[in-house]
């Protein structure tokens, strides 16, 4: 299905296509990059899959594919052909392949027709939880990995974490662009008002857990365990994700049906307004696989946006930048105990509280998109 919000031709500028095998709807990151190259003066046109629940992609030329399979080989097998004859038919200047699973075709192509492809890794693919118990899945992503990215000329990640470990393996230097929110104008008065406008509570401390891939070793187990033990306090868990199914199970199984609340997906501004009337925000990743370790979660900036504190696991990067702005509590471990210890012990009238908000604010104005944006800028303009 192609589909313009615009009412533009693609073909009236260069064109840029980018490539996710996600919900294009929820994905910041490709959202943000094309904001930027539309401001430069390029077209732009996203394509990516639909699905039953998919969100519709507002402000973008957008091509959805409805796919028969929708996981397994099947899933890629199917994608990665159907990618390979759209884009080999689109007069496109420019290709962006979003993360390894949509690298092949893009390659493919772009020798095909002899144009630029950018490579934009979101993630260390090869490193993710749901290879680690499939050694040969693991296998044949790391030879499609090991045999393309040598070639590639234009790369970019997320952080300087795994732009190291590709240049260690492959010796092909690595852009960062982190996934950071744009500037956001804020006002702490307004958040009574908001949670009234949203029936959450405003005599209890309000937790929030974010994002579009609540998976599995991300702690959302640990953070519904930890409610038991958390006094005055309700748990926010808002997004989608592999996880969702075992955290509802566990909280029926442990009567937490007022202590955590589930909200489904929604657009990025619905969910900001959540985010900015929490006192509380977890990005609680578990470093038991490389992929997480050296992973820079897209939500801890979104609390930064909001200006609330956060609980996080000590990751590599996220410790980075605790160092420079101290923004709420690093826990010892991913654990429901330290969680709840955390919440427990934390006074949102302190003056500790208070020196958080302080840095958050400053944090803020330095994570933004409106910085990373002049690398893009620089990788880009070359193509204009």
């Amino acid at each position: 299905m192609y589909s313009s919000h615009l009412g533009i031709s693609v073909f009236l500028k260069k064109l840029v296509v980018f490539s996710v095998t996600n919900d294009l709807a929820t994905d910041q990151r490709v959202q943000k990059s094309a904001q930027s190259l539309i401001k430069m003066g390029f077209q732009v046109l996203l394509v990516g899959r639909i699905r039953k629940n998919s969100l519709p992609v507002e402000g973008f030329e957008s091509y959805r594919m409805s796919l028969f399979f929708n996981k397994g080989v099947a899933f890629y097998t199917e994608f990665h052909i159907r990618l390979f004859i759209f884009l080999l038919f689109q007069k496109a200047a420019i290709l962006v392949a979003n993360d390894l699973d949509t690298l092949t075709p893009n390659f493919l192509v772009s020798k095909i027709k002899k144009i630029p492809l950018v490579y934009d890794s979101h993630e260390y693919f090869t490193e993710v939880p749901e290879l680690q118990h499939s050694l040969i899945k693991k296998h044949i992503w790391s030879l499609v990995e090991g045999f393309i990215f040598p070639k590639l000329r234009n790369v970019i990640t997320v952080n300087h974490s795994i732009a190291n470990i590709y240049y260690r393996k492959y010796g092909i230097p690595v852009q960062v662009i982190r996934n950071l929110p744009r500037k956001k104008e804020f006002s702490i008065a307004n958040k009574i008002k908001i949670r009234e406008e949203l029936h959450i509570p405003t005599n209890k401390k309000i937790i929030i857990l974010q994002g579009s891939g609540i998976n599995v070793s991300r702690g959302g187990e640990e953070a519904v365990m930890a409610m038991k033990k958390t006094q005055n306090a309700v748990l926010y868990i808002i997004g989608s994700g592999d996880a969702l199914p075992v955290l509802k199970q566990m909280v029926q199984l442990n009567n937490l049906n007022e202590q955590v609340i589930f909200i489904n997906k929604m657009p990025y501004p619905e969910l900001m307004k959540y985010t900015s009337c929490a006192d509380f925000g977890l990005t609680i990743d578990k470093a038991d696989n490389l992929n997480y370790k050296y992973s820079l979660p897209n939500k801890l900036f979104d609390y930064f946006s909001a200006r609330i504190p956060v609980i996080a696991s000590n990751l590599v990067e996220i410790e980075k930048i605790y160092t420079q702005f101290p923004f709420g509590i690093l826990l010892p471990e991913v654990s429901a105990n330290a969680i709840s210890n955390a919440i427990n012990n934390t006074d949102i009238n302190s003056k500790e509280y208070a020196e958080w908000l302080l840095n958050i604010q400053k944090a803020s104005q330095e994570f933004c998109w409106e910085n990373e944006e002049k690398v893009l800028e620089e990788i880009y303009i070359k193509w204009l």
